[in-house]
């Protein structure tokens, strides 16, 4: 057993190598990988002891370090070739995941098996994310989109050829906010990139389906059988979650209530629907083993019914987490199952903490990125609590108790462990997600039979008679109803500032001995590591002092100015498509992170990219005063004049004139000209933000507010040639530009002659697609801090800087 002493080692190696900044070169990482082989070897040499453990740990972080780096670079390796963006390139592959349906079209996973440029064959990453987008139009009535064309049925397995045009994987980087890279890396993507079909391309050919459907075929046609069967789309993405693991067929309105309740782990498959998957396979094994006694005794003999049943029932549930899309928590729970059901096959027990480490290490040395996904530390967390509190274990006897002695001692068994899950996964909860629900306990209480004993085998065996998907889909209904019920208590779900690393895990410690085994006095400590957290608050500036926050919204812009007890939104990002939008996805979890109240959101005119997430924003902070340049209500237009004082900094409205308004209050200007210009003056620097205002209204006001000037500011127009004219840069003289734009978008931002300008005056800027989100605080003016640069990790995209536009940026 000394060779169990490697694991804990082994993890933190992993855990270590994922938070490089940069790869090494393969030679480094094979060394470091061959010296923890030999150390691991040589432990086997050491009697038990602290110079066992310390070897050990060594050994096992080594050789973690070591072979998690050589994957790594090995993977780097193949990355999309820069001079491959953006250029036409013809594909011939195969479809390699289910496709994800989306009110633009659809994305999928495609594994290149032929790729040329002019005929000439190009190399390319192995596998792809591609999109296959329908065309849009503005909605008659509303103002969405709609689509005007749909695309094909894609099916997974077929093989097709196409043009496409790819990028390496780029995404948003801000603080708190999803890594998109992150997340390609761990599923195996190296570039991104859409299917063309316009008039002047060839068009996509669907060459043939695959001769043996595959796995994702299977899935994607119990997915659409679900999808004709079952009337109530809600419930039809429920079920097609449960059964085949396609958990963007969930809406996303469906996925905010479920987190809200807390039951967003029974929405996918869980451990805790592979271990009943396991235990009905096992019991029908075993009963249908025994039948053959009298027909086929010898079997018996050879292959004992608890040999068949375990095996057979770990091997059947291998099958369905593989159906189900194979996620960290089913990994997890089959490898514990086999470990388990291999020790009572050979008559051996091993302590749970052995186990439990051992299927943590399988899994990372299966995937080490794993340790990423939020999926990974509360499947583990969980299990490990559950394990150390003895919850589920048998330890009160019921056989020939009454049936409802037996029912009450499984209901406050059930209680019992809801409860010890729920508060010692709330810290970490926290941690992830920025949220705890209240009314998880009674909510998971109500939900976890429903899901585990009904609805899920309903859903199963409807692959089989497609009627009781009918059935399931009621419950499913009936489970939605009393879930809105919950979660529309005004307290149902928590919402607390995200903590620094240091304080926040040790909340999660301090959750853990809250429900673990120990005298109460030990366990009262669990409230002192839990109270700094749950009271942290994140710093603001000093009165006088201010701080601009450039959000990484892509082609968009949206900007947090934050004083010393208030907080101002200008411009609230793009819409992406049809159901989502920067406002949802990017600035409402900053907000939540940095424990925000907006005070007052400007946004500076109508166009999509700067007012695409008002809606979001607006129902979110209903308390907040808007100011915009398109408002029918007269209290909530822009005016030239306007001005407020918050904490010693002011805010002053430059633009628009009141004569740029007509009797009804429409502007009478282009969109862009209506922008609303906004200057924050602190007690010694300013910051000028002017949405996409144009030079003709940037030299009328800089004629005529001349002794203006600005230490920040935000790039009219997003870098815009019919921006940042001369007359405006000579007049405001700012020390940095912060250049709000998408990863090679099509409009060419920031333009080359912009930039020119910009070093010709030696101003200092940064671009969003670089420096991802940009903090540029009053009482640090010299300094632009950039997300992406200081959270960087080797995955994340890099592209040279041009000279001058992260000179001192941090």
């Amino acid at each position: 057993m000394k060779w169990l002493a490697l694991l804990p080692g082994w993890v933190l190696g992993v855990a270590l190598q994922l938070q490089q900044p940069t790869l090494w070169s393969p030679a480094v990482y094979g060394w470091l990988l061959g010296a923890g082989l030999l150390l691991a070897l040589g432990a086997r040499r050491l009697r038990a002891g602290a110079a066992l453990v310390v070897v050990a740990l060594l050994g096992g972080g080594l050789a973690g370090v070591g072979l998690t780096g050589v994957r790594a670079t090995h993977f780097a390796s193949h990355a999309l070739d820069p001079a491959l963006q953006g250029i036409d390139i013809e594909l011939t592959g195969r479809i390699a995941s289910l496709p994800q349906r989306m009110a633009q079209g659809e994305r999928f996973e495609f594994v290149v098996q032929e790729a040329t440029h002019n005929g000439a064959a190009v190399r390319l990453p192995a596998r792809l994310q591609l999109g296959w987008y329908s065309g849009f139009a503005a909605a008659a009535e509303k103002p969405l989109w709609e689509l005007n064309s749909r695309g094909p049925a894609l099916r997974a397995g077929d093989r097709w050829r196409f043009t496409v045009r790819l990028r390496a994987p780029h995404g948003l980087s801000n603080p708190h906010g999803f890594d998109r890279e992150g997340w390609l890396w761990e599923r195996g993507i190296q570039a991104t990139g859409h299917v063309k079909t316009g008039p002047r391309d060839p068009p996509p050919q669907r060459l043939d389906a695959s001769p043996w459907p595959s796995l994702d075929a299977l899935r994607q046609d119990v997915s659409e059988r679900i999808d004709e069967r079952v009337t109530d789309p809600a419930a039809a993405g429920v079920l097609s979650a449960l059964v085949v693991g396609d958990q963007s067929a969930i809406d996303r309105d469906d996925w905010a209530l479920f987190r809200t309740t807390g039951v967003a782990h029974l929405m996918s498959i869980s451990g805790l629907h592979v271990t009943m998957f396991a235990w009905l396979a096992t019991a029908l094994l075993a009963w249908g083993w025994r039948r053959l006694a009298p027909v086929w005794p010898q079997a018996l003999l050879a292959l004992p019914t608890p040999v068949v049943a375990g095996v057979g029932g770990v091997l059947l549930a291998t099958a369905y987490a593989l159906f189900a899309g194979w996620g960290v928590p089913a990994q997890r729970t089959l490898i514990m199952l086999a470990v388990v059901v291999g020790l009572r096959m050979g008559g051996r027990h091993w302590p749970w903490p052995v186990v439990w480490l051992l299927a943590m290490s399988t899994v990372l040395l299966l995937d080490p990125w794993a340790l990423l996904q939020a999926g990974f530390w509360l499947s583990f967390v969980a299990v490990g609590i559950l394990f150390a509190t003895g919850s589920g274990r048998a330890a009160v006897p019921r056989a020939g108790l009454p049936l409802h002695r037996r029912a009450g001692l499984a209901l406050v068994g059930l209680v019992r462990e809801q409860g010890v899950v729920t508060l010692a996964l709330a810290p970490l909860t926290l941690l992830l997600f920025g949220q705890f629900s209240l009314v998880g306990l009674l909510a998971n209480l109500l939900a976890i039979p429903l899901v585990t004993l009904l609805i899920t085998p309903l859903a199963m065996l409807g692959v089989v008679v497609s009627p009781l998907w009918d059935a399931a889909a009621w419950a499913v209904q009936g489970q939605a109803l009393g879930l809105q019920w919950l979660g529309q208590w005004s307290w149902a779900a928590v919402f607390r500032p995200a903590a620094p690393w240091p304080l926040a895990w040790a909340a999660v410690v301090g959750g853990a001995l809250l429900v673990l085994r120990l005298p109460w006095v030990m366990r009262s400590a669990g409230l002192l590591l839990l109270l700094p957290a749950l009271l942290f608050t994140p710093a603001r500036p000093a009165p006088g002092q201010f701080e601009l926050l450039a959000l990484d919204v892509g082609q968009g812009s949206a900007a947090l100015v934050r004083t010393a007890s208030h907080s101002l939104l200008f411009d609230t990002g793009p819409r992406f498509g049809p159901e989502s939008d920067a406002g949802e996805r990017v600035v409402l979890p900053l907000l939540r992170a940095l424990g925000e109240r907006l005070d007052a959101v400007v946004v500076s005119h109508r166009d999509s990219d700067h007012a695409g997430g008002a809606d979001a924003v607006r129902s979110a902070h209903p308390q907040a005063r808007w100011l915009s340049s398109f408002s029918a209500d007269a209290a909530q237009r822009c005016v030239a004049g306007q001005q407020w004082e918050w904490d010693g900094v002011r805010f002053e409205v430059l633009r628009p004139s009141p004569e740029d308004y007509g009797p009804e209050g429409q502007g009478l200007l282009g969109t862009n000209a209506m922008s609303c210009v906004l200057r924050v003056t602190g007690a010694q620097h300013s910051a000028w933000l002017g949405g996409d205002i144009d030079a003709a209204r940037e030299v009328q006001l800089a004629l005529a507010r001349p002794n203006d000037r600005a230490t920040v500011m935000l790039a009219p127009h997003h870098g815009s040639l019919t921006s940042s004219s001369p007359v405006l840069l000579n007049t405001l003289q700012p020390r940095w530009v912060l250049v709000q734009s998408g990863y090679r978008n099509r409009f060419g931002h920031p333009a080359p002659a912009v930039l020119d300008r910009y070093r010709q005056r030696g101003l200092r800027w940064v671009n969003s697609p670089g420096c991802g989100a940009a903090t540029w605080r009053s009482d640090e003016p010299d300094s632009v801090r950039c997300h992406r640069q200081e959270t960087r990790r080797y995955w994340h995209h890099r592209e040279p800087p041009p000279s001058f536009s992260v000179a001192n940026a941090r």
